[in-house]
Formats: C-alpha cells, sequence, structure tokens
C-alpha cells in the first residue's frame, strides 16, 4: 500500500501542467472561471472512478475486450490465409524445445488495424457510432457547457483518427472560432482512435490486463482534460453550433464503408510500419553517436536513457516512485518526441517487475494520445486542406496543441493514479 503522500502526489503534478498550460496562454488575463476549471477536473475524476471503481461499469466496458478478441482471431483467418505462419497458421515446423511461437507485429499484430478501420466505417454508415459520438457531444455540453461544434469534435476523436475526424468538421473549420479551432486540435492530440486503440491494447494484453478498457477509459477520462488545457492556453469559449445539414463523412453504402475503410486501414498499417522502422533506425543512430560519451553509472548513454532522466520528474509528479521515475520517464519521452506505439512496445518489453501495478496504469494512461512530433504535420496538413483559408493560422496552432495534448495525457495519467489504490 502506499503512504497518503506519495498517493496524492499526483495533485501536485496536476497543478503544475495546469501552471505550465496558463503560462503558455495566448491571453492570461481571460483564463476560465475557477468553476468551470473546477468542474472540469471533478469531471475526469468522476469519470474516471466510475469507470474504473464501480464494477459493473467495469464489467460493461470489459465486453469490448471479448469483442476485440473475437476480431482478433477473425484477423488471424485473413492474415493465416494471406501470410501463412508469419500470419499466425500454424507452424510447419517444430519449435526448439522451451521455444515461444514467433510473434511478427507486422502480419499477426498489424491487420488488426485494417480490419477494424472497415468495421468503424460500417459502424459509422449504420449510425451506430454517429449516435455515440452525439451522445458524448451531449454530455459534453451539459456538463462543461462546450459548444455544439466542439463537443462533436470530442465525440468524434474517440472513435476516429486524426485524418478521419477532422472530416466530420469539414463543413465547421471556416466558420468555428480560434478557440473552438484550437480545441479541436488538442481533442485530437490527447486520444487515440479506435483502430489505434485495438492495436495498442493488443500489444500491451500481456503486461496489462484488461488494456482495452483501460484505453477506453483513458480516452474518456482525457477528454474533459484536453478541453481544460485548451482553454486556458487559448481562452474562449466559442458558441458555434452543429449544424445537421453541414457536409459530414458519409459513404454511399455498407459495401462503400468497407472498401473505404479497408484502404483508410490499408494506409495506416503501412504508416505505421514506416514509422516503426524510421523511429527505431533513428534511435539507434542516436545511440550510436552517444556511444561516445563516456560510461555513467557503469552503462553507455543512450536515448532512452537520456529521455528517462530528462522525464523522470514528471513521472513522479505523476504519481510513479521515484525508483521507477527513470524507466516511466524514457517510455515518456519516446512517447512525446517519437511515437507512441514505439513507446508501448517499450513498455511490454520491460523486464518483469520494472514498474508495479499502478505505475504500469499511469504509464499507460498517460501515454494514450497521438501528440508527437509527427502527429503535427500530419493534423495541420488534413486541418488545412479542409480548410485552406485558416492554414496560417492551423500551422501557428500546431505546436502548442503538441504541448496541450500531452499536458492533458499526463493528467490522465495523474488521475488515474489518484483512484488506483494498492
Amino acid at each position: 500500500m502506499l503512504d497518503g503522500v506519495a498517493q496524492f502526489r499526483g495533485l501536485i503534478g496536476i497543478a503544475l501542467l495546469l501552471g505550465l498550460a496558463w503560462a503558455l496562454s495566448e491571453d492570461r488575463r481571460a483564463r476560465p472561471g475557477w468553476r468551470w476549471m473546477a468542474g472540469a477536473l471533478a469531471l475526469q475524476l468522476v469519470i474516471a472512478v466510475v469507470i474504473v471503481r464501480v464494477p459493473p461499469v467495469w464489467a460493461a466496458i470489459g465486453l469490448a475486450n471479448r469483442a476485440v478478441t473475437a476480431i482478433e482471431q477473425a484477423t488471424r483467418v485473413g492474415s493465416s490465409y494471406m501470410f501463412g505462419y508469419l500470419g499466425g497458421a500454424p507452424l510447419p515446423f517444430e519449435l526448439a524445445s522451451g521455444a515461444a511461437p514467433p510473434v511478427i507485429i507486422a502480419f499477426q499484430i498489424l491487420p488488426l488495424v485494417i480490419v477494424f478501420s472497415a468495421l468503424s466505417a460500417l459502424l459509422w454508415h449504420w449510425r451506430v457510432l454517429s449516435v455515440i459520438v452525439r451522445a458524448l457531444s451531449w454530455a459534453l455540453q451539459r456538463t462543461l457547457g462546450v459548444s455544439g461544434v466542439v463537443g462533436l469534435g470530442a465525440g468524434a476523436t474517440v472513435f476516429l483518427g486524426v485524418v478521419e475526424s477532422p472530416l466530420v468538421l469539414r463543413g465547421y473549420f471556416a466558420r468555428m472560432q480560434r478557440s473552438e479551432l484550437f480545441a479541436v486540435m488538442v481533442l485530437t492530440m490527447a486520444t487515440i482512435s479506435g483502430a489505434i486503440l485495438v492495436l495498442y491494447a493488443q500489444t500491451l494484453a500481456k503486461t496489462v490486463p484488461d488494456a482495452v478498457g483501460h484505453m477506453i477509459a483513458a480516452s474518456l477520462i482525457s477528454l474533459p482534460a484536453a478541453l481544460l488545457v485548451a482553454r486556458l492556453m487559448v481562452p474562449g469559449g466559442g458558441d458555434t453550433a452543429e449544424d445537421r445539414d453541414a457536409p459530414v463523412l458519409r459513404y454511399d453504402s455498407s459495401l462503400d464503408a468497407v472498401i473505404r475503410g479497408t484502404m483508410d486501414g490499408l494506409q495506416l498499417f503501412l504508416a505505421v510500419i514506416a514509422v516503426i522502422i524510421t523511429v527505431f533506425a533513428l534511435v539507434a543512430l542516436v545511440d550510436q553517436m552517444l556511444s561516445a560519451l563516456p560510461l555513467v553509472e557503469g552503462a553507455p548513454v543512450t536515448l532512452r536513457r537520456a529521455l528517462g532522466w530528462l522525464f523522470a520528474p514528471v513521472m513522479w509528479l505523476l504519481g510513479v516512485p521515484w525508483e521507477q521515475a527513470g524507466a516511466a520517464g524514457g517510455l515518456m519521452g519516446t512517447k512525446v518526441i517519437l511515437n507512441e506505439y514505439v513507446a508501448y512496445l517499450d513498455l511490454a518489453a520491460l523486464p518483469v517487475d520494472t514498474l508495479d501495478a499502478r505505475s504500469t496504469l499511469i504509464v499507460t494512461y498517460a501515454l494514450c494520445g497521438v501528440a508527437n512530433l509527427a502527429s503535427i504535420g500530419l493534423l495541420v496538413s488534413t486541418i488545412a486542406t479542409l480548410c485552406p483559408e485558416r492554414r496560417a493560422e492551423v500551422s501557428a496552432l500546431g505546436f502548442r496543441s503538441w504541448i496541450a495534448g500531452n499536458c492533458a495525457s499526463a493528467m490522465t495519467g495523474a488521475v488515474i493514479g489518484l483512484v488506483h489504490f494498492g
């Protein structure tokens, strides 16, 4: 059990993150009211407690784990047919004694992205996802008083990716206020889409029990966190209402949804492969250059160790014990600078007992967002393509949205540390 000070150290981390957001504000005198800020913080805690600490709710979300398992098994049928034993079919040879079956990420795990993207498009066409998105939008409008367009954007980011979610709002970008535009960008940065959620959860399946449920919880908790940080950094509420006649993401038929969803998933599949190859290569190059430095504590300096030293204080403030903060900081640094999936791969590969159960959850939640340097370009280019007249404004807000997205996901890690006892 943790002592009281350690348990609630995350409150200090949350306060410092909000202080950073306010310090970087475009207008520090126009910060939101204390009651609204307290309400946003309270909403995060309520969501975390209800989802994680109320057994019936957690059991209901746990059904998603079963659904993902079913999708994984179905995907394995297709990947086995296409890639043979590389994709999960029975091995044509005997393994050495004690050896585990090989897990090839590109052929056994990443195909989930394609299948889930197609399913998401189909469910959107059938209006299942659109109903859920509008329900989330309504809840945020009633609880935090956000405008209809920001609420719609918040709901879309939970299920759709960096490229797809702006399509839901393409009819609004030209007329939404600057604060609303920034809020939408931060919401996108601070959450992960359904297809990526499944990929990350499967990567962590052996490290984090009920990983799918935790990923869903992380995205939901991050919604009010993102809205709070966004309003601190670019003040202004905005009042752009949702227009049911505005252009939105549409498919011509169920078959069109499946085909287009599959093609979108294929692009994401290839992008993930390319990013992982590039990131690992760049890390290896940096490590080769750092090897010229003197040993530190008997070990060579590496990029991950350097990031660990840099972000260790941050993770300690989120609630991770100091003796584990170096490893947690390395993961957070990898996520912030490089890519969150690479960070999750590193988390899954950590030696047993590097992080305790509580620290593992804090890290899992803190990493659950796409706010990395590459996402700045992707998000800015997507919105600028949909609304060319605001290209310069979106570009100017890109780096700020990266900072805000990371602050929001870090707050989510601190919140889960506050409600997790033991």
